[in-house]
């Protein structure tokens, strides 16, 4: 039953319209994802980010969908099909490391894990998802903007010891190859995930958090959907 309440609920959502840019909101209020340095969910971060990219892509003239962003939506393969009609989709996410590397600190009377050992931005695709050519040249285009904006890709998930092992499809630009990653092979268009930044590194994590960051990365972002889908 609830599987097919889900099914009415995804085929009475309306299509979007061409040319649309579908931006999720990584993660949800059940499962917020890591949990940063300071103590802040990650779903926080990414629905932050996620309003400031929707923002930036509309002062542009670009028609946006918004997915997830009250944090109610469990379902991974849900989210692309919230977003039928699109003609892009971007998942926001922030980063963490794989535990091993974490190490506990006691900020404001509590506990939490960190690692101030990488830092900077990635972008992941699936050869699995039917427009993953296109998704490669967007992630492609928006690696290479945030770099001419000043950011650095971190590069480390290619590293099979501290990282995952995810092959480059473009190191020039901080882009892996995720193929299995569910939110993006469920897509029937385009689509990329971007990790921000790393936001168990403490002080990442304050630059993520900063409103001016945000606007720089949105924009950089945005320049890179720009280059890629004029």
């Amino acid at each position: 039953m609830v599987a097919r309440a889900l099914c009415l609920w995804l085929l009475a959502l309306p299509a979007a319209a061409a040319g649309t840019i579908a931006i999720d909101v990584g993660h949800n209020l059940d499962a917020p994802g890591v949990t940063s340095a300071h103590g802040r969910p990650e779903f926080e971060f990414n629905r932050d980010l996620a309003r400031d990219i929707e923002a930036e892509l509309q002062s542009r003239g670009r028609t946006t969908q918004l997915i997830n962003a009250d944090g109610t939506m469990n379902s991974l393969p849900a989210r692309p099909r919230a977003a039928a009609g699109a003609a892009l989709f971007v998942a926001v996410h922030h980063d963490s490391m794989q535990a091993r590397l974490l190490s506990t600190w006691t900020y404001e009377g509590a506990e939490y894990k960190y690692g101030d050992r990488f830092e900077g931005f990635s972008l992941f695709v699936s050869r699995e998802n039917a427009g993953w050519k296109k998704g490669l040249a967007c992630a492609s285009a928006i690696g290479a903007a945030l770099i001419k904006a000043g950011f650095k890709p971190s590069l480390y998930h290619a590293d099979p010891k501290v990282g995952e092992n995810r092959a480059f499809a473009d190191k020039r630009n901080g882009v892996h190859y995720f193929d299995r990653l569910a939110v993006l092979r469920n897509a029937n268009m385009p689509a990329l995930l971007f990790e921000a930044g790393v936001i168990v590194n403490r002080e990442e994590e304050k630059r993520m958090a900063d409103p001016d960051v945000r606007k720089r990365i949105a924009a950089a972002v945005s320049d890179g959907i720009e280059r890629c889908m004029p």
